[in-house]
C-alpha cells in the first residue's frame, strides 16, 4: 500500500513511518519543518520527504495518514477532504499494525519516555526482538522505533488527542494488553479542561483492556488509585501496596519478602527509582525474572535530554532535562541536590509548554524551585510575577553571563530547544 504521512517530521509519526515501511508498505511524507534530527533518521531509513503542504506536491497515495499538528485550512488537509480521499490519524495507523501485537503501553504525565525506553532495552538485552515506538532518543537504540519480529510492542502511551478529527487521546487506539500508569496529573491545557477529563479518557482506554491484560500503578499516586477505583476489569499490580514497598533511600524493593537491590544502577533520583521499578514489573509480566532485568538495566545509558549529563567545564556541570511541569521540576531538582548536597545549583526554566505558559500552574511552580540555590525563569507571556523573571531570551543570557561562574551547577529545564542556553553556557564558561 502507498501510504504519505501529513506531519512526518514529529517523533511519533517519523517512527510510525518506519514501522510501516518494515511492514512493507510504500511510505512518503511532507513537513513544513524539516531539519536535524528528524531529517537524518528519515532520510536514514529511506523516507521520501516533501517540504510542505502544497496540494500540487502531495503524491498519490492509497492511503493518507494525518498529524495532530495539521487542521482545517492546511492546503494538503483541504484537498483530501474536497477529494474524498481515505484518510486515518497517526495514533489509529499505528493501532491498525499492533492488532495481533501483545501491547505494553506505557502512561502517565511523568517518565513516560525513560519507562519505556527501560522496558524496551530489558526486553531487548534479554534477547527479544521486540517492536517499540518511543518518542526521543537513547543510546542504547539505533532508532526510536522498529516493527521487531517479536510478539511483544512497547509504546509511550500519550494522552494528547490523535487529530483535529479525532479528539480521542492516542493510547485508545493502541489496544494494550498491559499497561503502566506512572502517574497524573493536570497537563495539555490546551486540550483539557480539567483533571477529571483526563481521567475520562484514562478510564476509557481501562474499559478495553482483557480481563487477562495488566494494570500496574503507584497506589501513593493520588489521582491513579482514584482511577483504579472507579472500577477495572483485569489484573492490576499496585506498586507501594502490600505486595510491592518500595524504597528509595535503600534503593531496594521488596516482592513477596524478596528483596531486590538498585543500587548498581545508573540513573539518579526518586522518579528513576520509580521508573526501574515500573519497568522491572513490566517485563516480568512477559517472563523475565526481576533479577535478569536488574542485570539489563545496568547497561541502560538514560535518555537524551533526560537529566543528561551535557558537558563538564572548569568543575561547572551541565545538566540538560526536558522538564516541563513543576512535578518534573521537583524531581529534577531533587534528583541533582541529592547527588549534589554541597553544590551551587543554577537553574534555568522556560514556560515552553502550553499549560505552563497559560499559568495553570501558578501556585506550584514557584516551589518547585525550593531545592535549587537561584532560579532564571523564561517566561515569554509574562504571566509569573518571580523576581527573577525573563521575558526574553537575551535578557536572561545577559544575566546568566553575569553570574554563571557562581555556581557549580547549570541545570536546564525546557521542553523547546535547549541548545539557545547550552551553546551560550559553554561560550561564557570557556571564554
Amino acid at each position: 500500500m502507498r501510504i504519505h504521512i501529513l506531519g512526518v517530521c514529529g517523533t511519533f509519526m517519523a517512527g510510525l513511518a518506519h514501522i510501516l515501511k518494515e511492514s512493507g508498505h510504500e511510505v512518503s511524507g511532507s513537513d513544513v519543518q524539516y531539519y536535524p534530527p528528524m531529517s537524518d533518521y528519515l532520510e536514514k531509513i529511506g523516507i521520501k520527504i516533501i517540504q510542505g503542504y502544497q496540494k500540487s506536491l502531495m503524491p498519490k497515495s492509497d492511503l493518507y495518514v494525518i498529524g495532530n499538528a495539521l487542521s482545517r485550512g492546511n492546503e494538503s488537509v483541504e484537498e483530501i477532504l474536497d477529494k474524498r480521499l481515505p484518510f486515518v490519524s497517526g495514533p489509529e495507523m499505528l493501532g491498525k499494525e499492533l492488532k495481533n501485537r501483545n501491547v505494553f503501553a506505557v502512561s502517565g504525565t511523568h517518565g513516560k519516555t525513560t519507562t519505556a525506553y527501560m522496558l524496551a532495552h530489558i526486553l531487548k538485552h534479554q534477547g527479544k526482538d521486540i517492536g517499540y515506538l518511543i518518542g526521543g532518543i537513547s543510546k542504547n537504540f539505533d532508532n526510536p522505533a522498529s516493527l521487531g519480529t517479536h510478539k511483544s510492542f512497547v509504546i509511550e502511551a500519550d494522552e494528547y488527542d490523535s487529530a483535529f478529527f479525532d479528539k480521542r487521546s492516542k493510547f485508545i487506539h493502541y489496544s494494550p494488553m498491559n499497561l503502566i500508569i506512572n502517574n497524573i496529573e493536570f497537563d495539555h491545557a490546551d486540550i483539557f479542561d480539567d483533571i477529571k477529563s483526563i481521567k475520562k479518557q484514562f478510564h476509557n482506554l481501562i474499559k478495553i483492556i482483557p480481563c487477562s491484560g495488566n494494570i500496574i500503578y503507584f497506589e501513593d499516586d493520588e489521582n491513579s488509585n482514584d482511577l483504579i477505583n472507579d472500577g477495572i476489569w483485569c489484573q492490576k499490580t499496585a506498586i507501594n501496596s502490600d505486595i510491592i514497598k518500595t524504597n528509595f533511600k535503600n534503593m531496594e524493593f521488596t516482592l513477596n519478602e524478596n528483596k531486590f537491590s538498585l543500587k548498581d544502577l545508573p540513573l539518579i533520583g526518586e522518579h528513576n527509582f520509580k521508573n526501574y521499578v515500573a519497568a522491572i514489573l513490566a517485563a516480568r509480566l512477559d517472563k523475565i525474572s526481576i533479577n535478569d532485568s536488574i542485570e539489563s538495566l545496568k547497561t541502560f545509558k538514560g535518555v537524551m535530554r533526560r537529566l543528561e549529563p551535557i558537558a563538564e567545564t572548569l568543575n561547572i556541570k551541565i545538566y540538560d532535562d526536558f522538564a516541563h511541569h513543576p512535578t518534573a521540576i521537583d524531581f529534577s531538582s531533587c534528583a541533582i541536590r541529592k547527588k549534589y548536597p554541597d553544590k551551587k545549583i543554577l537553574g534555568i526554566v522556560e514556560l515552553g509548554s502550553n499549560t505552563m505558559s497559560s499559568g495553570h500552574h501558578k501556585d506550584n511552580l514557584m516551589n518547585s524551585f525550593n531545592l535549587l540555590d537561584k532560579t532564571l525563569l523564561l517566561d515569554h507571556k509574562k504571566v509569573y510575577k518571580y523576581e527573577n523573571t525573563y521575558h526574553k531570551i537575551e535578557s536572561l543570557l545577559i544575566s546568566l553571563n553575569e553570574m554563571i561562574m557562581d555556581y557549580d551547577i547549570i541545570l536546564i529545564m525546557t521542553n523547546k530547544d535547549s541548545q539557545k542556553f547550552i551553546k551560550p553556557i559553554l561560550k561564557y564558561i570557556e571564554k
